[in-house]
């Protein structure tokens, strides 16, 4: 290959990897974040026993906690994604919002 040659075929290569690079980064910056998953905790042992149930990460609106000690029932969600339950049996809960099921962690039978 001449010297003349040389730079009209790998100046636009490189021109072109460059810019691959460079989409393939813009892409991914501009991809959204990922809402944070969902979590839920037991906490609180009060003297009577009974816990604490708090949560975080859901999607605002209603949700339905239940627990292997029977207790169960509706729970509204907060714009901040959060919730809490006070004074609540000392039990394994679940959350379950849409189609998706939380399971709380900190349960010490």
């Amino acid at each position: 290959m001449n010297r003349r040659t040389r730079p009209r075929i790998l100046i636009p290569l490189a021109a072109a990897a460059l810019g691959a690079l460079t989409g393939a980064g813009a892409a991914a910056a501009a991809a959204p974040a990922a809402p944070p998953a969902a979590t839920c905790s037991i906490s609180g042992v009060l003297e009577n026993g009974r816990v604490h149930l708090s949560g975080g990460g859901f999607t605002p609106g209603p949700a339905y906690v239940f627990g292997s000690a029977g207790f169960g029932g509706t729970v509204e969600i907060a714009q901040n994604g959060g919730f809490q339950i006070m004074d609540v049996p000392n039990a394994e809960y679940t959350v379950r919002q849409g189609g998706e099921v939380t399971e709380c962690s900190g349960f010490k039978g």
